[in-house]
């Protein structure tokens, strides 16, 4: 039977419930996780109707699927977090580093301190965050060892250390600190942490005064140096209500197939941070948006007392995606979910509205005051979709920062191309070729005719390919010839792209002037019949690109120093040299190993490709003991012999 068939089958038989539904490609793994508050309607929309690319591309790979009912939407949200972290399926949004964010901790000891972690784990110690990178933490951890004196040591010394000296440790190595100043000190940081600075800053102030006033200016400079501190860090507000709740609020914008995730964190009512987020999505935006919301909590131990979300957004796409005559009664009891004092809106606001909760009704998605009561009763906090005032304008502004995120990745991207595909472009029409897609790059590298080497890197359409460079120990030079093992080198290369029918590089770029071109243009044309562009890029004293030389005899081709072209033509001198000489310093190492072991009697080519496997380098065969060799059949007498004509040696 074909697999349309059976899914026409069970889509006949979904039920009219909520639940969550998991589809599947043709290996049977499941490749996306999504919830519904009506089966039946939400699962028939991806069969039915047009999509837009992304979710075509999803369901495309869809072959089967099968489902799981649950009691309530909120038990569905759940599941989905669930199913998700459980299988990581390919298409779901997933919220990669929701473990990574980093907390400052005050520890459950007996003497408690100050930690950042990564990791939260139920030991009863104090968990403030999370902060949206690690600097952040540091920084902020930095500034309250500087202004309370909790002990900073991970193993309890046997003497006072520096910290008690400077005023930041009680010091309870060395006397008995009382559970009461313990306790006021975590109090007075909680309070700091949790948005407290201005309560901090004034109390310092008094502090500082009365330092000054008592002729002890050290201190008065300390005390001042600290609220400095707290001014840096506070600088960065730029939103305050009126009331002191902790609030998380949450925007999102979409655009060409890509989502970004902003969340604000007002602690005290102030905005002290911002977390972004940005990864390409699938399926339905707000349903996308929920579920990374719901990961990020379900790991979470600092849930605010109020989480503020937007409403569906008008690029969502979901009007696409929905028939125009799917008409389905909408039950959303939207005072119980935003509160009497959010409803405020206008008649076209209340009517465009209920469009949108209607059409998210007609295709089983649950809709933003059916997530937000969910959500609410699963955490157990209050979680609103404000529609009008300040919390409006505060969502209002999480999704801004979202749409300026995504335009400034979008505008990265052109500069990219600009710089890449566009300088490729540029550089080509300069050398009067039709296209300049492929370039094959080639720079020698040794140390007065040692361990001679060459590395080839190709750029295609401006940006390096990795997985082509190519490494060449030469075989036939002697002594320090660039010439001659330009030769060789070229000849190898471009024997082997005959040979095994290889894609033929637009132009050909070597290191250095007319002696390098020439020799590379004999090759390729008297010798292999070839008729490639070559290029040579001259260095001046400070060893930077300075020139482009072209033809044969090679001719100067102005390019502007500031130039997109000039700056690629850096970029691939920079990388064939940098890929060169780490050759070079790989084989010079190896060389200078051989040559120290075979200069023992006794270790041939065999012993000392066993060493060398066996211990891993010099330095630790130098290290070794006399017992360390038997393992390697290798007697004591030998075994000192070694080991005492290494000991005046170097390690390489």
């Amino acid at each position: 039977m074909d697999y349309m068939d059976n899914i026409r089958n069970k889509l006949a038989l979904l039920p009219d419930l909520a639940g969550c539904y998991l589809m599947k490609n043709e290996e049977g793994t499941i490749i996306y996780v999504g919830k519904a508050k009506v089966l039946k309607n939400r699962v028939r929309s991806y069969f039915t109707g047009s999509h837009n690319g992304k979710t075509q591309r999803l369901v495309a790979d869809i072959r089967d699927f099968e489902y799981i009912v649950t009691a309530s939407n909120m038990e569905a949200l759940i599941l989905e977090c669930n199913l998700i972290k459980k299988h990581m399926p390919r298409y779901n949004v997933q919220l990669k580093d929701d473990k990574t964010f980093p907390y400052i901790k005050i520890t459950n000891e007996a003497h408690p301190r100050l930690e950042v972690t990564r990791r939260v784990i139920k030991d009863k110690a104090k968990y403030f965050g999370p902060y949206p990178n690690a600097y952040a933490a540091h920084q902020t951890k930095k500034l309250l060892d500087r202004m309370y004196p909790l002990r900073k040591c991970g193993v309890m010394p046997k003497e006072v250390c520096l910290y008690y000296h400077m005023g930041q440790c009680l010091a309870p190595c060395e006397k008995k600190v009382p559970k009461s100043s313990y306790e006021e000190i975590t109090q007075s940081i909680a309070a700091f942490l949790s948005g407290g600075h201005d309560a901090i800053k004034k109390d310092l102030q008094k502090k500082m005064q009365e330092a000054a006033e008592e002729l002890y200016f050290e201190r008065a400079k300390e005390l001042r140096d600290q609220i400095l501190h707290i001014e840096a860090l506070m600088e960065k507000q730029n939103i305050n209500t009126p009331d002191t709740k902790d609030r998380d609020v949450f925007g999102y914008a979409v655009d060409k197939g890509w989502m970004c995730v902003q969340i604000l964190y007002m602690r005290q009512g102030k905005m002290i941070q911002r977390h972004s987020s940005a990864f390409p999505f699938y399926g339905e935006a707000y349903s996308d948006f929920m579920s990374y919301v719901t990961q990020y909590y379900s790991d979470n131990p600092a849930v605010p007392q109020e989480i503020l979300l937007p409403d569906f957004l008008p690029e969502s796409g979901l009007v696409n995606e929905l028939k125009a005559d799917e008409k389905v009664e909408v039950n959303v009891s939207i005072k119980d979910a935003i509160g009497t004092e959010e409803l405020q809106e206008s008649p076209e606001e209340a009517a465009e509205r209920a469009a949108a909760a209607e059409k998210a009704a007609a295709a089983g998605i649950v809709d933003a005051f059916g997530g937000a009561a969910a959500l609410q009763e699963w955490l157990g906090v209050k979680v609103l979709v404000p529609q009008r005032g300040l919390k409006k304008q505060m969502v209002g502004m999480a999704c801004q920062n979202g749409r300026v995120a995504l335009d400034e990745k979008f505008r990265l991207i052109e500069r990219d191309e600009e710089r890449t595909s566009g300088a490729a472009l540029g550089l080509g029409q300069s050398l009067g070729l039709e296209s300049l897609s492929r370039i094959e790059a080639f720079d020698n590298s040794n140390i007065q005719g040692t361990n001679p080497v060459s590395a080839m890197v190709v750029f295609i359409d401006g940006k390096p390919a990795r997985k082509e460079y190519r490494k060449y120990k030469v075989r036939t030079v002697k002594g320090p010839d660039d010439y001659e093992t330009m030769r060789e080198v070229i000849r190898r290369r471009y024997e082997r792209v005959l040979k095994e029918d290889l894609p033929m590089p637009d132009l050909i770029v070597v290191d250095g002037g007319k002696g390098q071109i020439s020799a590379a243009i004999d090759i390729l044309e008297n010798e292999l019949g070839l008729f490639i562009p070559v290029c040579g890029l001259v260095k001046d004293v400070k060893h930077k690109t300075a020139q482009l030389l072209v033809g044969d005899p090679p001719e100067p081709v102005v390019l502007a120093r500031d130039s997109q072209e000039f700056y690629l033509l850096q970029r691939i001198q920079d990388e064939v040299h940098r890929f060169a000489i780490t050759f070079h310093r790989e084989q010079r190492g190896k060389s200078m190993i051989t040559s120290k072991l075979d200069s023992i009697p006794g270790i041939g080519e065999k012993r000392r490709k066993l060493l060398l496997k066996h211990f891993g380098s010099l330095k630790k065969i130098k290290e070794a003991g006399i017992e360390d060799f038997r393992p390697l059949s290798i007697g004591d007498k030998l075994a000192r012999q070694i080991l005492e004509a290494l000991k005046d040696e170097e390690p390489v």
